[in-house]
């Protein structure tokens, strides 16, 4: 299997190449159109403001790229941490920005009570429903993953949560929509419980 991150330049892409390597599979860095059109399966990874993650991705002229890929060729994608966000129809992080629209969602700025604090930085538990199958062998609110953000996913359909967690409220941390998958979290700084989701994506028959 091959595995393309996608390189736009605001991805935190050396761990996650750790990771794959960690559970046996080959991760290519890349931009080249012909290498992501080439690859079994996408990583959109992601760490900074989505505005500029925007810039980016469409400075590098990709947006149409991955626009046929994810939606045409349903060529399964990963989306990790602003990755994630990315797949959103809107951001209003420093203004409103214009995602790429793959899932029917805002990201929006997290509201926590107190004594939570934001961003929401370190580890938390995520709950999921027992069939979940990205989750596949991981207890639901016991297994614990990371995150790094202060805006988090709104989803309209309530069918494409795959997980949520609780910071001082609740909030998305995953989401699947046909060959679309995406975690708020790092999978790849999750230790155990990283690794085994990222061997459910790898496994799962899209």
């Amino acid at each position: 299997m091959t595995i393309a991150i996608i390189d736009y330049g605001m991805g935190n892409v050396r761990s996650l190449m750790n990771a794959f390597e960690y559970i046996g599979e080959d991760a290519t860095v890349t931009a080249d159109f012909d290498e992501l059109e080439e690859a079994d399966r996408l990583v959109l990874p992601g760490v900074g403001a989505f505005g500029d993650a925007m810039i980016a991705i469409d400075d590098k002229g990709l947006r149409p790229v991955l626009n046929r890929l994810a939606l045409e060729v349903k060529k399964p994608v990963l989306g990790v941490c602003l990755g994630m966000q990315l797949f959103a129809k809107k951001s209003f992080e420093h203004g409103e920005h214009e995602g790429l629209g793959w899932i029917d969602a805002e990201i929006r700025p997290m509201q926590v009570q107190r004594p939570a604090k934001v961003p929401h930085v370190g580890w938390n538990a995520v709950e999921f429903a027992p069939d979940e199958w990205l989750f596949k062998g991981l207890p639901s609110g016991e297994s614990d993953y990371y995150f790094v953000h202060s805006f988090h996913m709104a989803c309209k359909d309530a069918a494409d949560v795959a997980g949520t967690c609780d910071h001082g409220g609740p909030f998305t941390a995953a989401v699947r929509r046909g060959n679309l998958v995406a975690t708020q979290f790092h999978p790849e700084k999750s230790q155990d419980n990283g690794l085994q989701l990222l061997q459910n994506w790898l496994a799962h028959d899209f």
